[in-house]
């Protein structure tokens, strides 16, 4: 019988080659599993109504074609109502680009290197708001005197990219910052950069210093615009990927912005706590339920806070599989989290919100929602309680997978340590998601019983 082992996807994610231990993409491309371009089309109506439960289970098998991996995602993350028109979502496009206009013109009048096509990695004021006159500082943010990146490969159109605005690039050291937001915003804007020249650097694509500087730009104006959380570590990782995706650069942010809306909680930090310690503390729930041999052997070898799993669930497993395969793992992990009112939850304008208070009162189809998500509708019903994210049962997954492993070498947190970087590259992203699944529902019977 014929088998379709499916096409690489490797060409769409270009690696540099000197890059030679970079994981291989095990993700490929399966006719009849993998949602397709003719299949996506063919999901709208005349008028652009979006059957979306359909594509759920489509992307839930085989994943996303690379080609329409941005748009898809778009409706997988809530930036879209799946019921809207092809009027209606174009219509709320050109206003989201609007907005990030307004604030990316705020920020560049702040500080004008934002959208020059340039971006800074070393800081500019001090924590009072002086002005730093350091001559790397000078150079960044006057580019008009030479070459300021570290990484900058001194090609043609680098050097064009800031030979405009040369008076207004000054701004920022004339005019010292005023207000403690502005000063806040500023002491980050080099920890950004530092941060861009390090994400997916293995990638043909951000060879190009066009493309580090739309990542820089984009966190700096999500951290000018999150007055909460600002910039933290971590979320360059996460809106990478939108960069690739979507050519558009305000429709990038959205993207991010919307999935920041679920991870943001992840990020708030406390002068004693991080706010991903909660999830931890459900992983060490969901192991001790699962697995309570490991669980105390993790707590003798004094890793009962779990923290040797932080990077997982900040990033999202960014680390631990190719950047091919971590965007095919997002896209299973989305499509089985989804709620179709994700939209309406989002959205904040008022056509909107009446929208919202229209629909809630019509019941939706079980279907509608994604395979994990009606998990957790089904056990919210009984207990009330909140549903954790499938994130944390990936982790939990790992753990169970690992788990005579641990107990039989792990003698410390560094061994524990060790063997869990050893996953990287070796992991299997549909594997992963159907492990997760099966100890989803394995823990809430063992929870109800508890």
């Amino acid at each position: 019988m014929w088998f379709d082992t499916g096409a690489p996807t490797d060409s769409f994610y270009e690696v540099r080659a000197e890059c030679s231990d970079v994981p291989k993409t095990r993700f490929k491309i399966k006719a009849g599993k993998t949602l397709s371009e003719r299949r996506w089309k063919a999901a709208f109506s005349p008028e652009g109504h979006l059957e979306m439960s359909r594509m759920l289970s489509r992307i839930q098998r085989g994943g996303i074609h690379p080609t329409i991996r941005g748009e898809v995602w778009e409706f997988l993350l809530g930036c879209y109502d799946p019921k809207s028109t092809y009027e209606e979502r174009e219509q709320i496009r050109q206003r989201r680009r609007e907005q990030y206009a307004k604030w990316k013109e705020q920020c560049c009048q702040m500080f004008p290197v934002i959208g020059s096509g340039r971006y800074i990695t070393a800081p500019i004021i001090t924590e009072d708001g002086q002005p730093i006159q350091d001559p790397l500082v000078l150079l960044e943010a006057n580019p008009q005197k030479g070459s300021a990146l570290p990484h900058d490969n001194g090609d043609a159109e680098d050097s064009e990219l800031s030979t405009s605005n040369s008076s207004e690039t000054k701004k920022p050291i004339n005019h010292p910052p005023i207000d403690k937001k502005e000063i806040q915003w500023k002491l980050t804007l080099h920890q950004i950069g530092l941060d861009v020249v390090r994400t997916d650097r293995t990638l043909v694509f951000y060879e190009k210093q066009e493309n580090l500087a739309k990542l820089w730009d984009i966190l700096a104006v999500y951290a000018w615009i999150d007055t909460d959380i600002g910039y933290c570590q971590g979320m360059s990782d996460l809106c990478s990927p939108m960069i690739m995706l979507l050519e558009d650069e305000a429709d990038a942010f959205w993207c991010f912005e919307h999935l920041m809306r679920r991870l943001r909680g992840n990020f708030r930090c406390t002068d004693s706590s991080v706010g991903v310690e909660t999830q931890l503390s459900n992983l060490a729930l969901i192991t001790q339920v699962i697995d309570p041999k490991l669980h105390q052997h993790l707590e003798t070898l004094g890793g009962g806070d779990y923290l040797f799993a932080f990077r997982m669930l900040m990033v999202l497993f960014r680390r631990e599989f190719s950047f091919g395969d971590s965007l095919y793992l997002w896209e299973m992990m989305w499509a089985l989290e989804y709620d179709p009112d994700f939209f309406s939850m989002y959205e904040e304008t008022d056509s909107a919100n009446e929208k919202a208070e229209g629909s809630k009162g019509k019941p939706k189809s079980m279907h509608q929602y994604g395979k994990f998500e009606r998990e957790n509708m089904k056990n919210k019903i009984k207990n009330g309680e909140a549903p954790l994210p499938i994130s944390v049962f990936l982790v939990a997954s790992v753990l169970k997978e690992k788990s005579s492993k641990l107990l039989t070498e792990a003698r410390g947190l560094d061994d524990v340590v060790k063997i869990l970087n050893d996953i990287t590259g070796n992991l299997d992203a549909k594997k992963a998601c159907t492990g997760a699944m099966k100890l989803h529902r394995k823990y809430l019977k063992k929870a109800k019983k508890v």
